[in-house]
């Protein structure tokens, strides 16, 4: 070993690597002449020699770093780099010192994973739900109620839980009444089912679950554990309709036990995971107090569609998707007399009338063969050989519309329905279109005519910024004008402002135009009220 290794060694074990880099870069000239190899020669962070790594997009980069012969040597300091050892501190005996092993460089931050719960709490769901599957004897539970179905479980999983000693990282009542929604109900949906005051929930993924609150959208912490257990919940809500859901068929529209609906998509029609839409069935439907008292209409107008009811107008609800058009029907419907003969037309059936005299009639998909479909169509037609009095269609979406026009024209009157649409104007163009769709060849004029003569009232219900929703037009058909069927506003809604909060406020008053069908009124004993389309007095 030459005399200058040996020296290098020296200054390696006393004073680390650090200084060791500095006199390699100061004086490396000196020892190699070689310009290229000097060029192939440079250190790693660890202070080790080494060729030059290449890094992909960092070509010229690297090419154009400075060299260490043209870094000076830095000034001794409290300065530590990253990639260097930390230097030595000014003590007596620095040979007593061992350099410090740098720490690994922090990994960068994941993005944030979406709430997964309690990992131990998953765990022993799973195995309790194991186990209550083996416990539980195929059929013990058929015949029993919902409540004696659920303490039977609740009573089993508390008897599992003592005697595998399963460890529970929280409440026991919860682990309890999660696995009995497994075992039960729709796993982490059914918490959002019970709920009351949630009118939607909808799944996009896993982990993605939603559910609507008064009208707003928000996120839940439940998610499902894997595809598997998507799945098993899926089956469970199409199972019992006779209903099937695989990759020739990954589409259904079905219904829970409590009239909810239900759409289901799954790949390859939703590539990423499957996705479950559910629209709850409200038990309790709001009433037309219920829709004044939440400012959906105002008094006045309550007043003049109850009439307009009792009169037998023909009435056509428009609005867009989940803007509480059935439950402005659900509500209308009370004003019906209860002497009369009321079918109604659904797919699916949706509306809960308090008359006595109703019969529901439900359309039908076809089998699972393409075969013995019911259409609301065929319905309609049959109805009318059944003698009604009233005639509800839940909502008109296809060809059905020309028979239900048929129907309000040949003396079927205080016919209602729902068409969606986003004006008054809206519908009549969506009622021309679906009687199109029926394959009469009739020309545009006749279609028009039809629409005039039929409908006397649209009801146009909107949902605003803030979540709420309005009746935002209560409008006359009041006739044709050449080949364009006429409009004109009974009430309107009109925006007053808009607070901090981005609640709406605003009220739906007047026009001060008397409808061209106040008439009507006269012959079925009801009094108008002399200034219930007075705009001044209203509005003052």
């Amino acid at each position: 070993m030459t005399e200058e290794q040996s020296r290098e060694q020296e200054e390696q074990r006393r004073f680390g690597w650090a200084a060791a880099r500095r006199r390699l870069a100061s004086d490396g000239e000196d020892r190699d002449g070689d310009h290229e190899a000097k060029e192939r020669t440079r250190l790693r962070p660890s202070g080790q020699i080494g060729r030059p790594q290449r890094r992909w997009g960092m070509e010229a980069e690297a090419r154009e770093a400075p060299r260490p012969e043209d870094t000076p040597a830095p000034k001794p300091g409290p300065v530590q780099p990253l990639t260097e050892p930390a230097p030595l501190h000014n003590v007596a005996n620095a040979s007593a010192v061992r350099p410090r092993t740098p720490e690994p460089a922090a990994p960068p931050a994941a993005p944030a994973e979406p709430r997964r719960g309690n990992a131990q709490l998953e765990s022993a769901k799973i195995r309790l739900h194991e186990l209550l599957i083996e416990e539980l004897e195929q059929g013990a539970l058929d015949g029993m109620p919902p409540d004696k179905q659920r303490e039977a479980v609740r009573k089993a999983a508390r008897e599992l839980i003592s005697q595998e000693n399963i460890q529970v990282s929280g409440s026991r009542d919860e682990l309890i009444e999660s696995v009995a929604d497994e075992v039960l109900g729709l796993g982490p949906l059914e918490p959002l089912l019970r709920d009351p005051s949630v009118s939607e929930v909808m799944v996009t993924g896993l982990d993605r679950i939603y559910y609507e609150l008064n009208g707003r959208i928000l996120r839940s912490s439940a998610r499902f554990r894997d595809n598997r257990h998507a799945m098993r919940i899926i089956e469970r809500i199409v199972a019992p309709l006779g209903r099937r859901i695989d990759e020739s068929s990954p589409m259904v529209d079905a219904r829970l036990p409590d009239g909810s609906r239900v759409n289901i998509t799954i790949p390859p029609v939703s590539p990423k995971a499957p996705t479950i839409t559910i629209r709850k069935f409200m038990a309790d439907k709001m009433r037309m107090a219920d829709l004044i008292a939440v400012g959906s209409l105002s008094e006045e107008t309550a007043e003049f569609l109850a009439m307009c009811v009792r009169a037998h107008l023909n009435i056509i609800i428009s609005g867009g998707t989940g803007t509480g058009k059935t439950t402005l029907l659900n509500a209308l419907s009370s004003f019906i007399p209860n002497t009369e003969r009321i079918i109604t037309i659904e797919d699916p059936a949706e509306v809960k009338l308090q008359q006595e005299h109703v019969i529901t009639l439900e359309s039908r998909p076809p089998s699972m063969e393409g075969k013995n479909a019911v259409t609301q169509r065929d319905l309609v037609r049959n109805t009318l050989r059944m003698r009604p009095d009233r005639i509800i269609v839940g909502e008109v979406r296809g060809p059905e519309a020309f028979d239900m026009l048929q129907a309000m024209n040949t003396g079927h009157d205080g016919s209602i329905s729902t068409v969606h649409a986003n004006t008054p104007r809206d519908a009549v163009a969506r009622l021309e279109n679906m009687v199109l769709m029926a394959g009469m060849d009739l020309p545009q004029r006749a279609i028009r005519d039809q629409i005039a003569s039929a409908v006397h009232l649209f009801v146009q219900v909107s949902r605003l910024q803030d979540g709420s929703r309005r009746v935002s037009h209560v409008t006359e058909v009041s006739g044709m004008e050449g080949d364009t069927v006429t409009l004109q506003d009974i009430f309107l809604f009109e925006l007053d402002h808009v607070d901090a909060d981005g609640r709406v406020h605003g009220a739906l008053r007047p026009t001060g135009i008397r409808p061209n069908f106040a008439s009507k009124f006269a012959l079925a004993g009801i009094e108008l009220p002399p200034d219930i389309f007075d705009r001044e007095r209203r509005v003052a």
